[in-house]
Order: structure tokens, then C-alpha cells, then sequence
């Protein structure tokens, strides 16, 4: 297997490496420095003046999410190339359902647009009470956020498959991988968890990601630096044999 490598799947291992990296500074700047900070669950008159106190930075948010989609295709397709001589179908499986979870988060992006729109001061929405108003962005936040756990399915089921892709091909050491399988599980379910108590989704959900994240950010380092494993001198010349 490892005699199939060539020059092209190492350059994607590096790109997808490098995705990950960045793609995991900037989900964490936008969830953790930006949402987490302006939005409050428990007032929505709360988040409205937090968002629009700080909307600039909101909006650094949205920036950040838009190129964390741009940078998932570099992922996918990326782990695509380097995974399908290892196992056709598993890297098939992984390309489509995370090709469909990309589509679904980028277009729960809409809902952030609307969230500027509703706190943008415009002429036309004066006629609505502050109240409608606020009521309005925090029904687009849980959109945005009902978006992103649907999309949660598609991204654990395909994760799941290019890591058990990884598990077989040896490139990375196979503890990473088995423990990326268990992440992206877990990444799955917790649109389960969410659907049957959103309550207990905002005590588990952040756990539930914290096997994927470190899966990512070692992957992430490990192709940049790294990259995939050269054929023995044996392997060579059983090749060429």
C-alpha cells in the first residue's frame, strides 16, 4: 500500500494537514471567542445588545465559518485522494457524506446574514417592537444551530469512514485513528442527544467533541509535518519485482 503513495498524495497530505490546522483555529475563534461570548441562551434581549455592541466582530465570526467551509473541501477531497487506493468505498462514503455536511452548514450561514440584517437599525424594521426583534435573532440563532447538529450526522458518519480508511492503511498510527472513529461517533450522536433532550445537549455536547478535536489538530500536525510514510528499501525492490 505504501508503494502506492506518490508525490500527489503527499501534497495532499500536507494541504489536508495544514486544513486542519487552520480549520481548527478558526472554528475555535468562532465559537468560543466570538459566540459564546455575545450569546446568551437565557435573554434574548441580552444576546441582541451583545451582538449588536460587537457587531464587527460577529461578522469576523461569520468571515471565519465561511472560510472553514472553503477549507473542509481542501479536507475532503484531500483525504479522498490519499485514502481511496486504501479502501475505494470507505473513502467514497467519507467524500459524499462530508461533501453534504459542508453544504448543510455553509447554507445555515444564511441564518448569520439574517442575524445582522434583524440588528442592523434598517429603516423598514422600525415598525417591529425591540421584543419581536429579539425574539427573531434568537429564532435564527437555534437555526443556525438546529443546521449545524443535522449536519453533525453527515460529518460523524463520513469522518467516521476516512478514519477507519486511515485505521487500514497504516499511514498515521493506528491508536489516532481508532480514537478518530470513536470521535466522529461520538460527533453523530450528539444530533441525537440534541433532538431527544437539548437540555442535556448543552451539558454533553461539548465533550462529545473533544475526541474529534484532538483527532484533527494531531492529524493536523502529523500530515503537515510528517506527511506519509516512504517505502522500505524491501518495498521497493518487492515492487519492482
Amino acid at each position: 500500500m505504501i508503494d502506492s503513495i506518490d508525490q500527489t498524495h503527499r501534497n495532499a497530505a500536507r494541504a489536508v494537514g495544514g486544513a486542519y490546522l487552520l480549520t481548527s483555529a478558526l472554528a475555535w475563534f468562532a465559537e468560543f471567542h466570538v459566540r459564546a461570548r455575545l450569546i446568551d441562551y437565557a435573554s434574548a434581549a441580552k444576546t441582541f445588545a451583545n451582538i449588536l455592541a460587537s457587531e464587527s466582530l460577529f461578522r469576523w465570526a461569520l468571515a471565519a465559518d465561511i472560510l472553514t467551509f472553503a477549507l473542509q473541501v481542501i479536507i475532503i477531497v484531500g483525504s479522498y485522494l490519499i485514502l481511496r487506493p486504501v479502501s475505494r468505498s470507505l473513502a467514497t462514503f467519507g467524500l459524499a457524506w462530508r461533501l453534504i455536511e459542508t453544504a448543510l452548514v455553509a447554507v445555515m450561514a444564511i441564518n448569520t446574514f439574517e442575524i445582522l440584517t434583524l440588528v442592523s437599525g434598517s429603516a423598514y424594521l422600525r415598525a417591529m417592537p425591540a421584543e419581536q426583534l429579539q425574539a427573531m435573532v434568537r429564532m435564527a440563532i437555534e437555526a443556525h444551530n438546529a443546521g449545524y447538529n443535522v449536519g453533525f450526522v453527515f460529518f460523524g458518519l463520513g469522518s467516521g469512514s476516512f478514519c477507519l480508511a486511515w485505521y487500514r492503511s497504516r499511514y498515521i498510527p493506528r491508536v489516532l485513528a481508532a480514537w478518530g472513529v470513536v470521535g466522529s461517533l461520538l460527533a453523530a450522536a450528539s444530533t441525537f442527544f440534541y433532538t431527544l433532550s437539548p437540555a442535556l445537549t448543552r451539558i454533553i455536547e461539548p465533550t462529545c467533541f473533544v475526541p474529534i478535536g484532538t483527532f484533527e489538530l494531531i492529524v493536523g500536525f502529523w500530515l503537515l509535518l510528517k506527511g506519509l510514510p516512504r517505502a522500505t528499501g524491501a518495498a521497493r525492490q518487492t515492487a519492482r519485482a
